[in-house]
This record gives C-alpha cells, sequence and structure tokens, in this order.
C-alpha cells in the first residue's frame, strides 16, 4: 500500500516538474512582448532672426478729439450735419438762436456811424479853432465805445454757430431742433480717426530700451488676428512713483477708420537688436510643473542591440512665443528632428514611426481665415 502510494506521489512530481520546464521553455523562447509602435508626425528645428520685443497693455486714444458745446446759452435753429457724417474744418454744424443779437448788431452799427460822423467832424472842427481838444476826445471816444459794442454783437453771434475746429467725423448729436440749450451743454463729439495715439505703459527698466521711432504693434478685441502697425512716438519724462511705469505713447495711421478711440489694445514695441534664436512650433512642448520638454526623434538601440526609431524627452528653457512657434533658449540644437504633434502620449524610448503627412501651422504670423 505505502509502495503504491509513493509511485503515484513521484508519478505526480515528475508530471509538474515537465510541465514547469515546458513552459519555461516557451517564455524564454518568446521573449519580451514587443513594445508599441507609434506614428508621430516632426520638423526639423531650426534657427531665426527675432527682433526683441516689449509687451503692454493700453488704450488708443484720438490725435485730435473734442466734445463740441457752446459758451452761449440759445435755442438749436439749425443742424447742419448726419450723425456719423464725417465734415471738414469749418463747416457749420449747429446754429442757435440769435434774432436778438442781430437786431441788437444792426443799432450798435447805426450808433458806429454816427460816432463816426461825430469823430470826423469834431476833427474838421478842431482844424478851424472852432472846438476845444476835450470835444474832440470825447468823439474819438464815443466812437471807440461803438465799434467795441459792434464787435461784442459779432463775437457773441458767433459763438451761437458751432462749426467743426478740424476735419473728422462727428458722433451721435444729444440736441435736437428747437431745443433750448445751456452755456458748455455738450452737443455732439468731434474725432479725427485717420491716425490716432495708443498710450500704454512699461516698467522703468525698460526705459533704456526705449527710442523714439521704433515699430509698435498693436492688438485690438474688435479685431482678433490683426495687428495695426506704427511707431513710437513719445516717451514720457517722468516715471509714476507709485506704480513705477512709465507712459508710452505711440501713432498708429488708421485709414480705414477701423479703430476707435477707447478701445483696450495689447501693445507690442519691436526692439532694432535682432537675435538668432532656435525655433520651434509651439505644440512640441509638453509643458509640466516640474518642467517644459519636447521629444526628439532619433536612432536608438534596445537591450539586445538592435537599432530602432524612437524618441528621447529633452527638458528645454523657452524663450519668447511668436505665432505659432516658440524660441528654444536651452536643450535643442538646429538640425534636430523635433515631434511637432501629439508629445502627450509619448514617453522616453518609446519606438515611433514618422508621418509628416499632415502638419500643424508653424507661421510666426498666422492668418486665421474669417469665419
Amino acid at each position: 500500500m505505502i509502495k503504491r502510494l509513493l509511485i503515484a506521489v513521484l508519478g505526480f512530481a515528475l508530471v509538474a516538474l515537465t510541465l514547469g520546464a515546458v513552459k519555461v521553455a516557451q517564455i524564454k523562447g518568446s521573449g519580451a512582448p514587443p513594445m508599441p509602435v507609434l506614428a508621430v508626425s516632426s520638423v526639423d528645428a531650426h534657427s531665426e532672426t527675432w527682433n526683441p520685443t516689449i509687451s503692454g497693455i493700453g488704450t488708443i486714444a484720438p490725435i485730435q478729439g473734442v466734445s463740441l458745446s457752446t459758451e452761449v446759452e440759445g435755442t438749436v435753429t439749425k443742424i447742419g450735419f448726419e450723425n456719423g457724417q464725417l465734415v471738414h474744418a469749418g463747416d457749420l454744424l449747429i446754429e442757435l438762436d440769435a434774432s436778438v443779437e442781430q437786431s441788437q448788431l444792426k443799432a450798435a452799427e447805426a450808433q458806429l456811424e454816427l460816432a463816426k460822423l461825430g469823430s470826423n467832424r469834431a476833427n474838421e472842427l478842431l482844424q478851424k479853432n472852432t472846438v476845444s481838444q476835450a470835444e474832440v476826445d470825447q468823439a474819438t471816444a464815443q466812437l471807440n465805445q461803438a465799434t467795441a459794442n459792434v464787435s461784442a454783437l459779432k463775437a457773441t453771434i458767433e459763438k451761437k454757430t458751432v462749426r467743426a475746429p478740424f476735419e473728422g467725423r462727428v458722433g451721435i448729436r444729444s440736441v435736437n431742433l428747437g431745443q433750448f440749450v445751456s452755456r458748455g451743454l455738450p452737443l455732439v463729439s468731434l474725432q479725427k480717426l485717420d491716425q490716432l495715439y495708443v498710450n500704454f505703459t512699461l516698467p522703468e527698466r525698460d526705459l533704456p530700451k526705449l527710442k523714439v521711432g521704433e515699430k509698435v504693434r498693436a492688438i485690438v478685441d474688435a479685431f482678433p488676428g490683426r495687428e495695426f502697425e506704427g511707431k513710437l512716438a513719445a516717451i514720457s519724462p517722468e516715471v509714476n512713483s507709485s506704480t513705477r511705469n512709465l507712459a508710452v505713447q505711440g501713432i498708429i495711421d488708421n485709414p480705414e477708420e477701423a479703430l476707435r478711440p477707447g478701445m483696450f489694445a495689447r501693445v507690442t514695441l519691436e526692439l532694432p537688436e535682432g537675435e538668432s534664436l532656435v525655433v520651434v512650433p509651439a505644440t512640441s512642448v509638453a509643458y509640466a510643473a516640474y518642467g517644459n520638454s519636447v521629444f526628439i526623434v532619433e536612432k536608438m538601440k534596445d537591450k539586445e542591440g538592435k537599432e530602432y526609431l524612437g524618441v528621447r524627452q529633452q527638458f528645454v528653457k523657452l524663450g519668447d512665443k511668436r505665432g505659432d512657434l516658440i524660441a528654444v533658449i536651452e536643450g535643442v540644437k538646429p538640425g534636430e528632428k523635433v515631434v511637432s504633434a501629439g508629445v502627450f502620449k509619448l514617453r522616453n524610448a518609446l519606438p515611433v514611426t514618422e508621418n509628416n503627412s499632415a502638419q500643424p501651422s508653424s507661421s510666426v504670423d498666422p492668418k486665421p481665415a474669417n469665419t
């Protein structure tokens, strides 16, 4: 009985060992499971010369812009423009009732004529020693007073006629025909739009870099993707003691009148000293809290010495970004192949295959199509 039991145990152990040996042989023969191969698009890192820039936040302001009003009160009798119309210097915009002043002017002009006659007669009689010098002086004073009265009434009448002080575009009037307006009441806005200022501030540390005449670019929310170019026109002679910022002013041509005073603007000031930088598409960068990186495509070898195409994660120091491109200050050399899309699915030493049939946009000045 014991002999049979020992034979059964030995047989079971032999079977187990045989199965184990077969399994080990299968594992050794098959090797490790193959690593997945991903398709990626790549570009060659290259050098470009970028001029350094300074950025700021500003406001569009008029070179000439006023809110027109009158220095005298009166009733509106004439409106000589349509809302939003382009007007020229000297064009009549609003006229107030001046009928009373016109009547007073006629009376004053009659008094002036009489004073002229009296003054001439007194001077003639003085030549004949018929009147005294005092009477001549009195006649001259009456003439001067009458002349002043006429000038004062003409000035009052002129003030009741509001004319455009310069060429520009009027806004929406705030008065109507027949309305009585008080002195100083705003009537209509007039803005010159063919050229505009962009006022912005910069930190005081940027003062040594600034020079009048340098190129200025402005972007406004109303026209995304469009840049308005101009030049630096003025630099404030003082720094704000509270913010330590410096007020700067650019001037921008606006022939299409696309920009309007009061718009919020993002301003970039381009400096003349260019520098050569290695640039890659912004989509190539994997951003992370522990450091930003790119993946470089290159030949690699596995543990068995077999060569394959893989990716190497390379940590980088980034610089400015322009359009679809970003500058790499450290970490990438010109000519190295950099993965341009899909970096978040990669890891170091992962096998890849290149498929560059579709590439992301990589322009320093992209112009998106209007939709």
